[in-house]
C-alpha cells in the first residue's frame, strides 16, 4: 500500500520538475548573459550544464550521486535515461505527424535527395574518424573499448537519444563501462561545436563581407495556428489533448511492432529497441494515412492533426529529451576519458565543418551559406541548432534550406539504416567493420556526385 506523502510516490515528479525547472533557470541566464546569447547554445544544454553543476557540487559534499537519493526515488539516473529515450520517439512521432502543403518540384526533390544523402554521409564520414581515432587509442590503452568512436556519429549527427541508446547498447552487450555516459557526453560535445563553432563561422563570414547577419526580433513567428476545416480548439475535449492522444496511441503501436520484430529476431532485441524514433515516424505515418482515408470517404468530416501544437509538442520532447540526457551524464566514470572525448569532440566539429562547407558549395550554389549553416548546426547538434544557425541568415525562410533539412529525413533513414547495423557488429569484427565504413561513404559519394561522375565520364 502506498502512502502518498512517501518518496517513492513523488520521486519521478520531483525529478521531472528539477528537470523543467534547470530549463527555467537556463533561460534566465540566456536571456541575461551576453556571452551566452552571442553562443547560440540551446536553453535545454544550458540547463543540462546546469544540474550537472548542481549534482556535481552535491556529490563533493556528501558523496552520494544526487538523483539516486530517496528524494528522486531512489533511482533518478536510469530515469534520466528512460526519459530521454522515451522523448526521442515522442519528438519523431509528433514531427511525423505534420502535414504539409508544399508540392515538391524535380529540383527541389533532387536538392532535398542530396541533403539526406549528405546526412547520412557526414554520420559516416564521423564514424570513420571517430573509429579510427579510437582504435589507435586502443593498441596503447589495453582495456581501452576501441568501437566507442562509433558512437561520435550517433552524438554528432544524431544526437542525444541515439547517443544514449548505443551507449547502452555498448555498456549492457559488450562491456563498455560507462558507454551510456561516453555517448551522451560526445552529444553535449556536439551541442558545443554546433554553438560555438556555428558562431564563430558566423563572425568570419561577417568580417569578410559575405554575409549580412539578420537582426533578431523577438517577436511572435509568424505560423498558422489553425487551418480551415479541423475541430475546434475546445470543445468537449481539447485540441491539444486530441494530439497528445495521437503521439501516444503512435508510440503503443511502435511497442507491439518492436516486440513481434524481437521475436522474429531475438537476436537483436536491444538494436531493434533502439530504433524506437524510426519505428515512431512509420507508426505516425500509417496513422496519418488512416485519417486523411477516413476524411476522404467523409467518415471523418474534419481535420484532427494541427501542424502549431504538434510543432510544440516536438519541441517540448526534444527539449526535454536533451536536458534529461546532459543530466544523465555521470562524470565520475568518465574520469579517464576525458582527454579521449576531447580529441574525439575536436575531430567530429572539424570534419562536420569541412565536408558540410564543400558539400554546400557544390550542390547548393545559390544558397550556400544558409544550407551549410542549417546542415553543420543539425550534423553536430539537433535539427533545433541548424534551425537557430539558419535565422541567423535566412530568419524568414526566404531559401530552401529549411526545407531541405525537414524532407531530407525519408532519404536519410533509408540510407543509414545500415550504418545503424554496422554500429552493432564494431565492437565483434572492428577492422571488418572499418573496411565497411570506409566503403559505404565511397558508394555514398559515388550516389551524391553521380551527375559530375556521368558528365566527366561523357567527356
Amino acid at each position: 500500500m502506498e502512502n502518498f506523502w512517501d518518496y517513492n510516490v513523488w520521486g519521478a515528479i520531483l525529478l521531472f520538475a528539477a528537470l523543467l525547472g534547470s530549463l527555467l533557470a537556463g533561460n534566465v541566464l540566456k536571456k541575461s548573459i551576453p556571452l551566452l546569447q552571442e553562443s547560440l547554445i540551446p536553453t535545454s544544454v544550458i540547463g543540462g550544464g546546469i544540474i550537472i553543476v548542481v549534482a556535481a557540487i552535491y556529490k563533493a559534499i556528501t558523496g552520494d550521486i544526487m538523483f539516486d537519493t530517496a528524494f528522486f526515488g531512489g533511482k533518478g539516473t536510469s530515469t534520466l535515461e528512460i526519459i530521454t529515450y522515451h522523448a526521442l520517439a515522442l519528438g519523431f512521432i509528433a514531427s511525423a505527424f505534420k502535414t504539409s502543403e508544399n508540392k515538391l518540384t524535380k529540383e527541389r526533390s533532387v536538392e532535398i535527395f542530396n541533403t539526406g544523402v549528405t546526412t547520412v554521409s557526414t554520420y559516416l564520414i564521423q564514424a570513420i574518424v571517430g573509429f579510427t581515432i579510437t582504435l589507435l587509442i586502443a593498441l596503447f590503452i589495453s582495456d581501452f573499448f576501441p568501437a566507442a568512436g562509433v558512437l561520435l556519429p550517433f552524438g554528432f549527427g544524431q544526437g542525444t537519444g541515439q547517443a544514449l541508446n548505443y551507449g547502452n547498447i555498448y555498456e549492457t552487450e559488450f562491456g563498455f563501462i560507462g558507454g551510456k555516459s561516453f555517448g551522451l557526453t560526445i552529444a553535449a560535445l556536439g551541442f558545443l561545436s554546433a554553438s560555438f563553432g556555428g558562431v564563430i563561422h558566423l563572425n568570419i563570414m561577417k568580417r569578410k563581407g559575405r554575409l549580412n547577419l539578420a537582426h533578431k526580433k523577438d517577436e511572435l513567428n509568424q505560423e498558422v495556428i489553425e487551418n480551415e476545416n479541423e475541430i475546434p480548439m475546445q470543445e468537449s475535449i481539447d485540441k491539444l489533448t486530441i494530439q497528445i492522444a495521437l503521439i501516444f496511441v503512435a508510440y503503443v503501436l511502435v511497442f507491439f511492432m518492436m516486440n513481434g520484430l524481437s521475436m522474429l529476431l531475438p537476436g537483436m532485441r536491444s538494436t531493434i529497441f533502439g530504433f524506437n524514433f524510426l519505428l515512431g515516424v512509420l507508426s505516425a505515418t500509417i496513422i496519418k494515412t488512416l485519417l486523411n482515408t477516413f476524411k476522404k470517404f467523409k467518415t471523418l468530416k474534419k481535420e484532427y492533426i494541427n501542424n502549431f501544437l504538434m510543432t510544440r509538442a516536438s519541441n517540448f520532447f526534444f527539449d526535454v529529451m536533451v536536458v534529461a540526457g546532459i543530466a544523465a551524464i555521470r562524470l565520475d566514470v568518465l574520469t579517464k576519458y576525458w582527454g579521449i572525448m576531447i580529441i574525439l569532440g575536436i575531430a567530429g566539429l572539424i570534419v562536420t565543418y569541412a565536408y558540410n562547407r564543400v558539400i554546400a558549395n557544390i550542390f547548393f550554389p545559390t544558397y550556400k551559406e544558409e544550407q551549410f549553416l542549417c546542415m553543420y548546426g543539425m550534423l553536430s547538434g539537433t535539427a533545433s541548432t541548424g534551425i537557430i544557425l539558419l535565422r541567423e541568415v535566412d530568419p524568414s525562410f526566404k531559401t530552401p534550406a529549411a526545407d531541405n533539412m525537414v524532407y531530407q529525413n525519408f532519404p536519410a533513414i533509408v540510407f543509414g539504416f545500415p550504418m545503424m547495423l554496422l554500429a552493432t557488429l564494431a565492437p565483434v569484427k572492428p577492422l571488418l567493420t572499418l573496411l565497411l565504413l570506409i566503403l559505404f561513404f565511397i558508394f555514398m559519394n559515388v550516389l551524391l556526385f553521380r551527375k559530375q561522375i556521368i558528365e566527366k565520364l561523357k567527356k
